[in-house]
């Protein structure tokens, strides 16, 4: 077990500040604080966490490069948002399937905020074919999806994500079908909440390791719906 504390208080009163301060200014001012508090620690958790992923699978890549590797960009995309503010205030991380070429991938995630901290797992938003192999793995192994979303060990650390689905069973599924609810998501996701004291405390790799294990099955279930290994 590693006592190495990963993050530490000074990332989240960073993130506190850039939430009342969101503007270019004051974030040229303070880049130093986040390139010390937030980017280099998470890229450190990055290249720490990579021996602890090849256990899990061999299929997920921990990325530390500083652009578009495992580690979010702290920049906002405002093209298309009314909300023009043009720095996220969180920091957030994702070990993505070797497969994936953007987002919309199986991927292990990481989000840490102030009073927001949590990890999250699955696949966000596929695309329509990858949705409906989904779907169609669901319907055909009931039993197996029973084991990977509600099993014990799983629903111990893990909730199954709320994002809106259908109003509707997608068409040429049963209606009836035990998770028919399930068949409407539009999203494959789950997420445990984590608190700061977690997140800064020593040997916290290890706690986020155990926790992404018991998403395995889950990980599992949708690598193999979606023909790529685990």
């Amino acid at each position: 077990m590693s006592n190495t504390i990963s993050f530490r208080p000074a990332m989240f009163t960073f993130l506190n500040d850039l939430a009342a301060n969101n503007d270019r200014e004051w974030f040229a001012e303070n880049k130093a604080r986040y390139e010390e508090h937030v980017k280099e620690p998470g890229l450190e958790f990055v290249n720490d966490f990579a021996p602890y992923l090849e256990k899990l699978s061999p299929h997920f890549v921990a990325d530390s490069r500083p652009n578009g590797g495992s580690l979010f960009r702290i920049y906002r995309d405002t093209r298309f948002s009314k909300d023009k503010t043009p720095y996220k205030t969180n920091t957030g991380l994702q070990f993505r399937h070797e497969a994936a070429k953007d987002v919309h991938a199986p991927g292990y995630y990481m989000h840490l905020q102030p009073r927001q901290c949590f990890v999250g797992l699955g696949i966000w938003m596929p695309d329509g074919p990858a949705t409906r192999k989904i779907r169609e793995a669901i319907a055909e192994d009931p039993a197996g999806w029973k084991k990977a979303a509600y099993g014990k060990r799983f629903t111990d650390v893990f909730s199954l994500g709320d994002e809106e689905g259908l109003k509707q069973p997608p068409r040429g599924f049963d209606p009836d079908h035990p998770y028919v609810e399930d068949l409407k998501r539009k999203s494959f996701t789950a997420g445990a909440k984590l608190t700061q004291k977690q997140v800064t405390s020593p040997g916290f790799i290890d706690e986020y390791f155990k926790m992404c294990k018991r998403g395995s099955p889950f990980m599992a279930f949708l690598c193999e719906a979606l023909g790529v290994p685990f």
